[in-house]
């Protein structure tokens, strides 16, 4: 079972360990990783499987948006199925 994990928000250090283990410790493998910053803007999207998460993924989703604010960032996971058909036109 996938899900995508975006991460935006002004840039600084140390964005990706702490998001990696962050979702490593809730039982989340990241499978593909795409990152960039655009001028003082970090942007990134993970394709993670979900498969061995240790709660709901909507507890997960609360977690995450919790540990945006913690570091400044907005951090949202979806489950693949919603993604897409979020993004198909």
């Amino acid at each position: 079972m996938h899900a995508v994990v975006t991460v935006t928000g002004k840039d600084k250090k140390g964005i990706i360990a702490k998001v990696s283990t962050f979702l490593a410790e809730k039982g989340v493998n990241v499978e593909d990783i795409s990152q960039t910053i655009l001028q003082e803007y970090f942007a990134m999207i993970m394709l993670v499987d979900i498969g061995g998460i240790k709660t709901e993924l909507s507890v997960l989703a609360r977690e995450c948006e919790e540990l945006g604010k913690e570091i400044g960032m907005s951090i949202r996971i979806q489950h693949e199925a919603i993604f897409d058909a979020m993004h198909n036109i």
